[in-house]
């Protein structure tokens, strides 16, 4: 029978502290990576920030500081208070811009939204020629706006645009399209529709695209049809990015300037009655025309502020039609 081998435990290691200099280290150098760690990624996003306080939050800051003065061009720079945003909530004119770019963005925006889905769905397909199909329907946006109003006014001329005499053939009688409310509206729609449709249409397309293709196999195999599958798959997966266009379309809808001017011929008044005139052209007519800088400033803010209530209000009725998911 064997002795019994006795084993000699070795005692463990001890770690050996980190050399100073590197990271985690306690010399300047540790506290450097450290630093760059936690305030980088503070220092990449800052410029955005900087710029958006130099171009964004001062000049709001300032209109609103001129708000609140009787500020003229040349003359007294009385301080008023809220006396500007009294004057401009009971001016007739006010609320008459206002009515008419709410009207203008519900005939432009609603039709413009369906078309650019419509349009992204047919573009999603297979057939020929996709790519330069999908890059036509920007030709719009790379259009100068001013040679978009030209045209339109011409097409939508009173005595030889081309509407007028299409509408001819079926015994109706020409439109003065400039001098009445509806009819201006409709006509400054179509301008704002031609020119966005196609670029909503790409955000839909970059979307659709993202979307499995496996939910349309299986709802294929189930026996649904391409309408039955956009109404339950390519609809509930596009609800964020329908949220974005719309309230992207509510900004500029809202800031709806270029498209009425140009139509009126450059009135920036809107038209006699004042039809088609929308809160950027009473603005614009307060501050260059008649020198009112600060009830222009009024003016802008009061926009401001329509502009956020009509986002928010498309966001909370989107996602209540959605189900309550944004």
């Amino acid at each position: 029978m064997s002795a019994p081998v006795h084993v000699r435990s070795r005692p463990s290691p001890k770690a050996a502290p980190p050399p100073s200099g590197r990271a985690g280290g306690g010399g300047w150098s540790g506290r450097l990576s450290r630093w760059d760690i936690r305030f980088s990624p503070y220092l990449f996003i800052s410029p955005y920030f900087l710029l958006f306080a130099l171009f964004g939050l001062f000049p709001m800051g300032y209109t609103l500081w001129v708000a609140m003065h009787d500020w003229e061009l040349i003359g007294s720079r009385e301080f008023t208070g809220l006396e500007n945003f009294r004057l401009v909530l009971t001016d007739p004119q006010f609320w008459n811009s206002v009515y008419n770019t709410a009207g203008m963005f519900v005939v432009a925006t609603v039709p413009q939204l369906v078309m650019a889905l419509l349009l992204a769905n047919a573009l999603n397909r297979r057939m020929r020629g996709q790519t330069l199909l999908r890059m036509g329907v920007l030709a719009p946006m790379v259009t100068s706006i001013a040679a978009v109003a030209i045209v339109f006014s011409q097409l939508f001329s009173r005595d030889f645009g081309l509407v007028n005499w299409v509408l001819g053939w079926f015994g109706v009688e020409g439109l003065d399209w400039a001098a009445q409310r509806w009819s201006a509206w409709l006509a400054i729609s179509v301008m704002v529709d031609w020119r966005w449709t196609g670029y909503n249409a790409l955000i839909y397309l970059a979307a659709m695209q993202s979307i499995p293709r496996d939910l349309y196999e299986a709802a294929a195999i189930d026996g649904a049809s391409r309408r039955r599958q956009f109404w339950t798959i390519t609809l509930p997966m596009l609800r964020p990015t329908i949220i974005f266009t719309a309230i992207i379309s509510t900004i500029g809808g809202f800031q709806l300037f270029t498209e009425p001017l140009l139509f009126g011929n450059g009135d920036m008044a809107g038209g006699s009655l004042r039809q088609f005139q929308t809160v950027t052209m009473y603005m614009f007519e307060n501050a260059f025309t008649r020198f009112d800088y600060g009830y222009a400033s009024a003016v802008s803010w009061l926009l401001f502020l329509l502009i956020l209530l009509g986002s928010l209000l498309n966001f909370l009725w989107l996602r209540r039609v959605g189900g309550g998911r944004a």
